[in-house]
C-alpha cells in the first residue's frame, strides 16, 4: 500500500509572522514535522504543500520534496485543509502517481513522532477506519465551563456545573499534529472526520496548539523536557 505525507505550509501568517520557518530550539519549526514523517520510514513521498518560495527552499533543505508551488485559491484564508490536500492529491494522479493513504501533518508540531505516526496508520489498516485523530482530554471538564454576559457571570450548562468532575465525561479535542486517512474515501467525501474515523489518543505533556507566542514559549518548554537526554547530549 503506498503512502504520502502531505504537509500543509502556508507562507502568510498573521497571528506569528513566519510562523512555519521560524526558529524553534534551533531549526526552523517545519523541520519537526519533515522529520518526523521520514523517520517514521512509512512514505513513499514526504512533501509540503506551500505558496512561499522561501518555505520550499528549507523545505528541501530538510528532505521533503516541493513539486509544485500552491494554487493562489488554495491559499488564502478561506481555503481548508481539505482543500489542499485535495489539490495535493490530484496533482500526483495527474502525473501517474496514485496512493492508497496520506497522512497530512501541520507545520507547526514540533511534538509530532514517528512513533505516534506508525501507531496511527496501523491503526488506520487495522480498525479499517476512514481516518485515524490524534486526540488529547480537555484538562478541565468543559462542561463546568462558565460565560461572561453583561458583567455578571454564569455557568455554561448549570446541571453539569454541580457535579463532580469526576462523574462528568471525559471529552477529547484534536492535537492539531496530524491526521491520517485512506485516500479514496477522503476524495469521496472531502473531510477527515466522518462516521467510522477512530481516535489516537496522546498525553497532554505530548501536545501544545500553537496560535500565540505564549503558545510557542510553551511549546518550546514541553520540547526540552521531553528532550533533555537528547539535547544535553548535543549540547
Amino acid at each position: 500500500m503506498s503512502k504520502i505525507a502531505i504537509i500543509t505550509a502556508r507562507g502568510n501568517s498573521k497571528r506569528i509572522p513566519k510562523k512555519n520557518i521560524k526558529s524553534f530550539c534551533g531549526k526552523p519549526i517545519i523541520a519537526y514535522s519533515i522529520q518526523a514523517a521520514l523517520d517514521s520510514g512509512i512514505f513513499d513521498t514526504v512533501m509540503v504543500s506551500t505558496d512561499s518560495f522561501e518555505i520550499k527552499s528549507i523545505a528541501e533543505k530538510y528532505g521533503a520534496e516541493v513539486p509544485f508551488m500552491r494554487s493562489s485559491k488554495n491559499s488564502d484564508d478561506y481555503a481548508t485543509t481539505a482543500d489542499v490536500l485535495l489539490e495535493v492529491i490530484n496533482w500526483y494522479e495527474i502525473n501517474g502517481k496514485y496512493y492508497d493513504y496520506g497522512c497530512c501533518v501541520y507545520p507547526t508540531a514540533p511534538l509530532i513522532t514517528s512513533e505516534k505516526i506508525k501507531e496511527a496508520m496501523e491503526t488506520l489498516e487495522e480498525e479499517r477506519a476512514d481516518s485515524v485523530i490524534p486526540v488529547v482530554r480537555y484538562s478541565f471538564p468543559p462542561q463546568r465551563g462558565m460565560k461572561i454576559h453583561n458583567g455578571k457571570i454564569s455557568s455554561v450548562d448549570p446541571e453539569d456545573f454541580e457535579m463532580r468532575s469526576q462523574d462528568l465525561e471525559p471529552i477529547y479535542h484534536d492535537c492539531g499534529q496530524f491526521y491520517v486517512f485512506k485516500i479514496e474515501t477522503f476524495k469521496e467525501k472531502k473531510k477527515l472526520v466522518t462516521d467510522n474515523s477512530v481516535p489516537l489518543v496522546l498525553k497532554e505533556k505530548n501536545v501544545q496548539d500553537i496560535d500565540s507566542i505564549e503558545d510557542w514559549e510553551i511549546a518550546e518548554l514541553k520540547y526540552k523536557l521531553l528532550n533533555r537526554k537528547k539535547i544535553m547530549k548535543e549540547g
